[in-house]
């Protein structure tokens, strides 16, 4: 029965372990590369990028930026949209000044504003279907409290296995040496 349990809990630890470093590649490894990361939250965007989408941008140089490429962007202070470009417009004064005209793949409409190349967060590059649900939700609470719950739990029950196998250890040892 203890063999049994030991067995399962190794299968059941070594798979937690296996997720969440995966997780954590994912999630925080591309910003060791300048990449960031935003989750898809509407379908504007769709088919290209789905709802629950992980879209994974990475800052270009605003002269590289062309007509149909899919950028995000910061709308307002609390707002960040992806949104593809559908045309470019230097400033009449300044030509160092580029504003995009910008729209949803889904949406019939160009986007009300023209988006200042300063408030580009960055290119799309990739993105990864269903992800950005998960990273949506554990960047905030409750989900963040969630996360930091499993994570202490699972560190807690690791302890745990590994104190038991020091105790099953220290039975042998004496059982080895009531025997002789």
């Amino acid at each position: 029965m203890k063999q049994a349990f030991k067995t399962v809990w190794n299968a059941i630890s070594t798979i937690l372990v296996i997720c969440a470093v995966l997780l954590a590649l994912v999630l925080a490894g591309p910003r060791l590369f300048g990449f960031k990361t935003f989750a898809i939250v509407s379908g504007s965007m769709e088919p290209t990028y789905p709802v629950g989408s992980l879209v994974f941008t990475k800052a270009e140089d605003p002269q590289d930026y062309e007509v149909g490429d899919p950028i995000t962007f910061m709308a307002d202070e609390d707002t960040v949209v992806t949104h593809r470009i559908v045309g470019v417009e230097p400033d009449e004064e300044d030509s160092s000044i580029i504003r995009f005209q910008t729209k949803g793949d889904a949406n019939e409409a160009v986007d009300g504003a023209l988006v200042d190349y300063r408030n580009v967060v960055g290119k799309v590059l990739f993105h990864l279907p269903m992800l950005g649900y998960l990273s949506y939700y554990i960047a905030q609470p409750p989900g963040l409290y969630i996360a930091i719950i499993v994570l202490v739990m699972v560190i807690a029950l690791g302890m745990l296995f590994d104190h038991w196998k020091e105790q099953d250890e220290k039975e042998r040892q004496q059982q080895n040496s009531n025997a002789e």
